[in-house]
């Protein structure tokens, strides 16, 4: 059997699938790809489903020799990519000889690449998912180097796609799009989230983005309220005591109890999940 064995990992390598939906009745979260858009992009490059596994590389650095022949891609965050010294391309099938090594390097756009592996990883699944929860801490573990991945039988179908176009590195603040409530008449000023211009905070990871600005105050009526824990979902927007929000990522809680204020559309999960530090954000109120 191919495996892809890993010889340096960077800040953090993760594999990831798109989760495990349909379990927080159990308290178990979802979790899966960060960016679900990259993850199954690089599935369409290589003509594979969209649940096979790959990894989820966090700010490059992360190098991989391969164990008989294995055809990658790589997508997500616009990062150098090269085998055995030699770049190749971002958003392409790469195939991997026996020996060769690929590397992938810090990103100029976005934190987190995704690299494709036709075939899938062949780790073990917990609870139908070879996800890694960070908040939870199920599924495979962050990998480290002389891990051993396996590599699942590929598809009949060859890819179809030469190689598709990286993502525009973004300019100026990012636009993300929300949808109010359940609990946006617990802000002194509802209209606040929407008009003041946020900056992704350094202690943003998978479970949530946080964002700094103007701290959001509550409305006069629940100042002194404490909220019962209550279902939450990737994208909610909570607002703890100190007024700063977070938007929760994919290895979110999956119940909390501080005011979700707004829900931001999933597309702009993926785009916010792929926010450096510093970044500016305005969250636009969403019209049907």
């Amino acid at each position: 059997m191919a495996a892809l064995e890993v010889l340096d990992v960077g800040p953090l390598v993760l594999v990831q699938d798109l989760g495990r939906p349909g379990l927080a009745a159990l308290g178990v979260g979802r979790s899966g790809a960060a960016d679900r858009g990259a993850h199954r992009l690089g599935a369409r490059v290589l003509a594979q489903r969209e649940s096979l596994a790959g990894l989820e590389v966090l700010l490059g650095g992360c190098t991989l020799q391969a164990r008989g022949a294995v055809t990658v891609a790589l997508t997500g965050a616009a990062a150098p990519v090269s085998v055995d010294g030699r770049a190749v391309a971002w958003g392409a099938p790469v195939r991997l000889g026996d020996g060769q090594r690929l590397q992938i390097g810090l990103p100029t756009s976005g934190v987190r690449s995704y690299l494709a592996v036709r075939g899938g990883l062949d780790v073990p699944a917990v609870l139908g998912s070879r996800s890694r929860d960070t908040l939870a801490g199920l599924g495979p573990e962050p990998l480290r180097p002389g891990d051993v991945l396996p590599v699942g039988r590929p598809p009949q179908e060859a890819p179809l796609l030469d190689q598709v176009p990286p993502p525009r590195a973004p300019t100026g603040a990012l636009v993300m799009y929300v949808t109010p409530g359940p609990r946006a008449d617990w802000l002194a000023d509802p209209t606040a989230l929407t008009t003041a211009e946020w900056t992704v905070s350094e202690r943003s990871d998978r479970v949530g983005t946080r964002l700094t600005g103007p701290a959001l105050g509550r409305a006069r009526a629940y100042r002194d309220r404490e909220l019962a824990s209550e279902p939450m979902v990737r994208g909610a927007i909570q607002v703890p005591a100190d007024g700063q929000p977070v938007v929760f990522g994919a290895d979110h809680p999956v119940t909390g109890g501080y005011p979700v204020v707004g829900v931001v559309d999933p597309a702009d999960v993926d785009r916010l999940s792929q926010a450096e530090p510093e970044r500016r954000v305005r969250l636009v109120t969403a019209h049907p």
